[in-house]
């Protein structure tokens, strides 16, 4: 019986914008100790070097065994320090533990009791999720903390914050965010307020009040506040931040309660305001201009996204240009040009005013609020990029894309990172189909973003590296992107990123090669620099993984193997393995599509090599395959079905998918997908016309009812669904007993459309060898109403349906045949005629169709056939089967030898009887006999 495999599909990654983690992000420092680190085992601190050369290690001057410690995680760093007692004592110095990223691992009460010993001297902390901030406050004891910056806090509770404070009255920086706080009261502000009293910096998102208690306690209580930022907060009582006599920084930005009136008024008088951000608000114009005339010291007032100030600016660009010297930042305003006025005399580039260089020898409260406005812009940047709202496209290229880049060159860490998160998220314009912003990404580039991003993902921080890989993975949908990436030394950088221990640089990291991948060009690339291996050793390290990891690791070996060379490394790195693994095992749906798709792309090589057998002799793959056929997911049914079109193309394959169920799965998937996608229905179709192959499976396929629904998808107007659907009818049509039930279920009438209005020739081609099968005299007419379940009910007219099929037989024939060139190429000996036939008639794609002894059997006894119409339509199909350079001619003409098809052949060519076109092909068949013959013999 004849098949042929699914196309090998390429896709990207998807989900692509922001994302939120679950607790453990990143760390400070490098994830792994040195590559050529081996310790002894015996605690001496003796080991041997990678290139066999003996070493001491305990040798090495202290200062260097420090430095090496700071280029540790705080779990590689005690690891590393239990191997000696001098390291050991090293690696718990005071100038290792003065700052502590807890973002990388999940922390809880036994791991901050486990670092309490260390962290006596500890002042600044970063961590990551509400357990954390509970374990910290309950179990870290560090004392003489100064700084807290807090990431995925959504959980964090009034009481958990009291407990911070009370335990930390050193604290001078505290910041939350960029997560809504709703279970934080203004209570727990005022707790701060009452243990925190050298607090500086006080940074809160998502509160649902802070009242004037609250406020006015941080007034009372805290004498050295200068930087509040009370983000995206339901109220905030704007005239007790008034009070607070020591503020010069004041953010409010994403607040929508506020009294613009009140607020303005009542800021104004702050004797020490130096900038107010007021993004994200509905902000009025007249609070800005009172803010500008009445304020004595107020410099910068940032106001990006202000429907109502814009609106002013378009209708008066002149609105805010008598401001006293204070700056108005809008995103209608040239905002590095106005903030190059703030270095009179000087000549600063526009586009280099957030360089610290400018600025490091002038007046310290410059300094001080440009740090403070990167902090602000990469907030409300952030932020908009998210919400993506309406009409931002010029800002974004004229100047919002170099205003990231510069961020990303902030000296500021968590500026860089927010910076790079803005970057991922604001070209990407669909999620689900991961369709980036053409435009917004070549910006980025065109700017000199890929290298700076690629510099900042090589870095030692690992929250820098996770956030600038899932940058570059998102500008790498672009082809363009890419192919820069990639010339950067991008590929390199993201399969050494795949090798980290830490689980969200290493989820990144597969996302860029997966998006990298895509591109025809850049998978050697990949398989070069050893990214297969990396991706497959990714499936074993998380086996337990967030479907992030999993799923873009599978998702890139599904590209990968589309390949041939590559689909031999994936199954040489143990990518066969690795991938039924995940469809045997693993729960999560994304994962699962991927697995499948990278299965039949494995699967979809042909005599290329010899993965698909491998795929089908992995323990349990094809049980697994079959039972993801009948999953509520469409996406991991359609790449089940897929893959086992494709391995069902192996004899041996074949019939284990039948053992293993696969004819009831399929023909059950075939029935329920008549409404789905179309790449389900065509995958559908393809695995039961694999299947069919054998007599076994194709009488099973229509006994379990598959013709039915077979009938039904060749009716589609899809050509990739009626085509297959018409292949998998042609192998059923084999057999009486199918060809009974094609006839029954009304399926004449359909294939005689798809033979006659199909605009595939080969939806055309099928169709009309399936009703020579049926009306080539060897189904029992007599017998074909009785064959069905359904007796005599459904009436069919055999003989009409007979003279139907013929009639469109011949008229398909008719379609190839030119009678003036059919006329000379009969009455002609020479072999040009011939060529020129065979050529103007031949099906490229029927070139991919591989038949068994039987059919070819079948099809020289129709050139015995007394109907001149199927003698036709049989030398046609053989000539189609057997000309020269389809990729099974050779088999095709040694299966015509074997049955001694010429003496046939010369006898359908020289037959009186025979229509010119079954001459002309017959002839052309002996042609394409003797030219095997020659090649044979040479």
């Amino acid at each position: 019986m004849t098949t042929r495999r699914v196309r090998r599909r390429t896709c990207r990654d998807k989900g692509k914008g922001k994302e939120v983690v679950e607790d453990g992000r990143a760390v400070e420092a490098g994830s792994s100790p040195p590559r050529d680190w081996a310790p002894a085992g015996d605690g001496d601190g003796g080991g041997e070097a990678v290139a066999g050369e003996a070493v001491d290690w305990t040798l090495l001057p202290d200062d260097t065994v420090l430095q090496l410690f700071g280029r540790l995680s705080y779990r590689d760093r005690a690891s590393l320090g239990a191997t000696c007692q001098t390291w050991r004592g090293l690696g718990s110095s005071p100038c290792l533990w003065s700052t502590l990223d807890l973002r990388a691992h999940r922390c809880d009460a036994e791991v901050a009791s486990s670092l309490a010993s260390r962290c006596g001297g500890l002042q600044r902390l970063r961590l990551r999720g509400h357990e954390a901030a509970v374990a910290v406050a309950s179990a870290l004891g560090a004392r003489d903390l100064r700084e807290v910056v807090a990431e995925g806090c959504r959980g964090l509770t009034d009481a958990t914050l009291a407990v911070l404070a009370a335990r930390h009255e050193a604290l001078e920086s505290l910041q939350i965010g960029p997560d809504p706080l709703e279970r934080i009261s203004s209570d727990a502000v005022r707790h701060v307020a009452l243990c925190c009293s050298r607090l500086r910096r006080l940074h809160l998102s998502g509160l649902r009040e802070v009242d004037s208690d609250a406020i006015g306690a941080l007034a009372r209580y805290c004498p050295l506040l200068e930087d509040v930022a009370l983000l995206d907060c339901g109220t905030v009582d704007e005239a007790a931040l008034g009070d607070i006599h020591s503020l010069r920084f004041l953010s409010i930005a994403g607040c929508y309660n506020v009294k613009w009136a009140t607020a303005s008024a009542s800021w104004a008088q702050l004797p020490l305001l130096v900038a107010v951000d007021v993004s994200r608000t509905d902000v009025s114009p007249n609070a800005v201009a009172r803010l500008i005339s009445h304020s004595k010291t107020l410099e910068l007032i940032c106001a990006l996204n202000c429907k109502f100030v814009e609106e002013e600016q378009a209708h008066s660009p002149t609105a805010f240009s008598n401001s006293k010297g204070k700056l108005v930042l809008t995103i209608t305003c040239p905002i590095f040009k106005s903030l190059a006025s703030l270095f009179p005399g000087e000549a600063v580039e526009e586009h280099g005013v957030f360089n610290e260089c400018n600025w490091r020898n002038k007046r310290k409260i410059l300094g001080v609020m440009m740090n403070w406005l990167e902090w602000v812009l990469s907030q409300s940047l952030l932020r908009i990029a998210e919400c993506n709202p309406y009409g931002m496209d010029d800002f974004w290229l004229q100047q919002g894309t170099s205003m990231l880049l510069s961020l990303v060159k902030s000296s500021q860490e968590d500026v860089q990172e927010r910076a790079a998160t803005t970057i991922a998220t604001f070209v990407v314009i669909d999620d689900e189909t991961a369709n980036v912003d053409a435009a917004r990404s070549e910006a980025v580039m065109r700017d000199g973003g890929i290298p700076l991003l690629l510099d900042l993902a090589r870095c030692s921080r690992v929250s820098a590296q996770s956030e600038a890989a899932k940058a570059i993975a998102n500008l790498s949908v672009n082809a363009k992107v890419a192919k820069v990436v990639a010339d950067e030394g991008g590929i390199a950088i993201f399969t050494n990123l795949a090798k980290s221990t830490n689980r969200l640089v290493a989820e990144e990291a597969a996302g860029g090669l997966w998006n990298l991948s895509v591109g025809e060009e850049h998978k050697a690339a990949i398989a070069a620099a050893g990214g297969i291996k990396a991706l497959v050793d990714l499936i074993f390290r998380w086996p337990a993984g967030t479907d992030g990891v999993l799923e873009r690791a599978a998702g890139a070996l599904a590209n990968l193997a589309a390949d041939d060379k590559c689909s031999l490394e994936v199954a040489k790195a143990g990518g066969v393995h690795a991938l039924v693994t995940l469809a045997r095992s693993c729960k999560l749906e994304g994962v699962l599509e991927q697995a499948a798709r990278a299965l039949a792309n494995l699967a979809a090589h042909g005599d290329n090599n010899n993965n698909n057998a491998a795929v089908g002799q992995e323990a349990g793959a094809l049980e697994a395959l079959v039972q993801l056929t009948c999953s509520q997911n469409e996406g991991v049914r359609q790449e089940a079905a897929g893959a086992l079109w494709n391995l069902s193309f192996d004899d041996r394959n074949r019939e284990a998918i039948a053992a293993a169920g696969g004819v009831e799965a399929l023909v059950s998937l075939a029935q329920q997908c008549l409404n789905a996608s179309e790449g389900l229905q065509e995958r559908a179709a393809g695995a039961l016309w694999g299947l069919s192959v054998s007599e076994s499976n194709s009488i099973a396929i229509g006994q379990e009812g598959g013709v039915a629904p077979l009938l039904t998808m060749a009716q589609s107007e899809v050509e990739d669904v009626h085509e297959t659907a018409a292949g998998a009818l042609w192998n059923l049509a084999f057999y009486s007993s199918n060809a009974h039930r094609i006839v029954e279920e009304g399926g004449v009438p359909i294939l005689v459309h798809l033979c006659s209005s199909s605009g595939s020739k080969m939806a055309r081609f099928m169709s009309a060898l399936a009703l020579a099968y049926m009306f080539d005299g060897r189904m029992d007419e007599a017998a074909i109403v009785g064959t069905s379940s359904e007796g005599s009910s459904k009436g069919v007219n055999v003989e009409g349906a007979r003279r139907m099929a013929l009639k469109h037989i011949e008229t398909f024939v008719l379609t190839f045949s030119d009678p003036q060139v059919f006329s000379m190429a009969a009455a002609s000996s020479a072999p040009a005629a011939l060529s020129q036939v065979a050529e103007a008639v031949f099906i490229q794609e029927a070139g991919h169709l591989r038949c068994s002894g039987a059919e070819i059997g079948r099809f020289i006894a129709m050139l015995r056939n007394p109907t001149p119409v199927l003698r036709a339509c049989a030398a046609f199909a053989l000539l189609q089967f057997s000309i020269p350079g389809g990729r099974h001619a050779t088999h095709h003409a040694d299966l015509l030898q074997n049955v001694g098809a010429a003496r046939v052949l010369r006898a359908a060519a020289a037959a009186t009887s025979a229509s010119i076109e079954a001459k002309v092909f017959a002839r052309i068949v002996l042609r394409n006999l003797e030219h095997h013959q020659a090649g044979t013999s040479t």
